[in-house]
């Protein structure tokens, strides 16, 4: 009896040996293995040690022991595995390394991989390498049909330019696009990105924005929900009204669209763009604007509009065009002057001033606002106009104004009598932001209303002198005094002189000044009839230009 079990025992030991070694043999045999273009069956190239227990797991064949398969063109190695043959799959546990060609490296704990549907899931400690890229996560499923691996336990993207962190993401091993969603962090020496669904290219460094989005470098602080931003120069293209802060948040620039380039210093804004600048309370809008953050220039055009509202009181310009432009010292480490230079037709409006003018200058080094070209200045009742008018600020106020060539003060009293002082200059003095005083010098011609004690005109004053000063009250001409040789006729209100009542260069333009906000991108000029007289003033006005001495060379070469 005792004999009999042995002998039984013997023989179903030496039947298992003789199965798991036929099956090894027909599964890693060297002159066996079949060519890789064979793409059905998962083959088992190597195993130190297999065993089969028909009753622990009947389907599976137990593999220790430097344990390799390939699946066409992947190999796969692990210490053990559990090889279901008839499924055409495995489970690999321990070192699991799988490789296609030289381009596709994958690591982890554990690896379960179906031959048939060519899904690889790697658990634990994963690690996905595809050329210069490397993806670590947790929990990996990996497609080798489409080339597509995803994880949904966050992960890790590590690549030449940054670090890219989410919670879930997908990579494409052939196209190199990665998708990452919910928690997204990308980081790189030069930039921070935050946002919750990211596209980005490992092989050109391109992300591709589809979510709100802030990009923190150490320029600039960028909002966007819709955009591209390459990691590898820090350039992007910026829409749907995206933000570009600067200067811890005192400078801002806002648009339909901006393009950013960092390397050449260069921001262009499209559409709607806005400006702010709050540490000097100056706002400017324009439909385009190009800044260049080396030399701190910028041109604004297409609607521009410029609004400075230190005063409380907002004062509204309009230009076809504005160019900023910085001046520095030869080091180029300090600021010396800025210049916000205003082209053609320029117009102006707030509640207490407005004025027109072909151009502008203004000048920080002296903080003078200069109006070129047939300026024109109204406050209230009161106009002023030359050939040009110079404005020398103090704390955005105007502390004096200089009218130079055909100089007129008008001040309306009622629709047909205007008091009038015209000079080839005028020097007017302010006071609690009102005229208290102005001297006008050369060729100085009056046509006054004095009035009595109940503010009703008493005649009208015409004079003529080389120069006079007029001093202002209540914001209406008080008094004036003639300096040098002069003559005047003063008529009663009852017997005034028609051709006196208007000097030769007297104009009213109501028709021209601008009435609200809005109204300041309609131009309406002069009249042919009421242009001044040109003479050799006139050529003084400079024209503003950048681009002249590089045409002239340009025409040469």
């Amino acid at each position: 009896m005792n004999r009999f079990r042995f002998l039984s025992l013997f023989l179903a030991l030496f039947a298992v040996m003789s199965f798991t070694w036929l099956d090894a043999e027909v599964m890693y045999g060297v002159d066996d293995e079949p060519e890789p273009s064979d793409t059905t069956y998962v083959y088992l190239l190597n195993a130190d040690f297999i065993r089969f227990d028909d009753y622990i797991n009947p389907d599976a064949q137990r593999l220790m022991g430097n344990v390799v398969f390939r699946h066409d063109s992947m190999y796969m190695y692990c210490d053990s595995a559990l090889f279901f043959q008839g499924r055409n799959s495995f489970n690999a546990y321990h070192n699991v390394r799988a490789e296609q060609g030289d381009t596709l490296f994958l690591y982890g704990d554990s690896l379960f991989y179906d031959g048939n549907t060519r899904l690889l899931r790697v658990r634990d400690n994963v690690r996905l390498e595809n050329k210069s890229m490397i993806l670590l996560t947790d929990s990996l499923n990996y497609d080798r049909n489409t080339g597509l691996g995803w994880f949904f336990d966050g992960g890790t993207l590590l690549d030449e330019e940054s670090t890219l962190i989410s919670e879930y993401g997908q990579f494409d091993t052939n196209t190199k696009m990665a998708i990452f969603m919910d928690g997204v962090s990308m980081e790189s020496p030069d930039y921070t990105l935050t946002t919750d669904t990211l596209h980005y290219n490992t092989d050109t460094h391109m992300a591709f924005l589809n979510s709100p989005a802030t990009i923190v470098n150490e320029d600039n602080v960028i909002n966007t929900s819709h955009g591209r931003f390459n990691t590898e120069t820090n350039n992007a293209v910026l829409l749907d009204r995206s933000v570009v802060e600067q200067n811890n948040g005192e400078n801002r620039m806002t648009g339909d669209s901006i393009i950013y380039e960092k390397e050449l210093g260069h921001v262009e804004g499209f559409g709607d763009v806005i400006i702010n600048n709050y540490k000097d309370k100056v706002d400017v809008h324009g439909e385009y604007v190009y800044y260049n953050q080396e030399n701190d220039s910028a041109v604004v055009t297409d609607k521009a509009l410029l609004i400075e509202y230190s005063s409380g009181d907002s004062l509204y310009v309009h230009a076809d065009t504005f160019r900023l432009v910085t001046f520095y010292n030869e080091a180029k480490d300090t600021v010396i002057e800025r210049q916000v230079r205003g082209f053609n037709k320029v117009r102006a409006y707030r509640t207490d001033l407005q004025m027109v003018a072909d151009s502008m200058v203004f000048k920080t080094i002296d903080s003078t606002l200069t109006l070129f070209y047939d300026p024109i200045l109204w406050s209230e009742d009161q106009q002023v106009l030359g050939e040009k008018i110079i404005f020398y600020m103090n704390d955005s106020t105007i502390d004096w104004a200089h009218v130079i060539g055909q100089a007129l003060f008008v001040q309306m009293n009622d629709t047909v009598h205007y008091n009038q002082i015209a000079g080839r200059e005028m020097m007017a003095y302010f006071k609690n932001s009102e005229i208290d005083h102005a001297d006008v010098k050369g060729n100085v011609q009056v046509v006054f209303y004095p009035l009595d004690s109940d503010s009703a005109m008493i005649g009208m004053n015409t004079t003529e002198g080389p120069s006079l000063t007029a001093y202002f009250k209540m914001r209406a001409v008080d008094k004036l005094i003639i300096f040098g040789q002069s003559n005047g006729v003063m008529y009663p209100m009852d017997k005034l002189d028609v051709k006196k009542m208007f000097l030769p260069n007297f104009h009213w333009f109501d028709r021209i000044r601008p009435l609200d906000p809005d109204d300041v991108f309609y131009w309406r000029g002069k009249t042919v009839e009421q242009q001044l007289r040109k003479n050799h003033s006139n050529k003084e006005v400079p024209l503003p230009t950048l681009d002249r001495k590089n045409k002239k060379k340009k025409n040469k070469e």
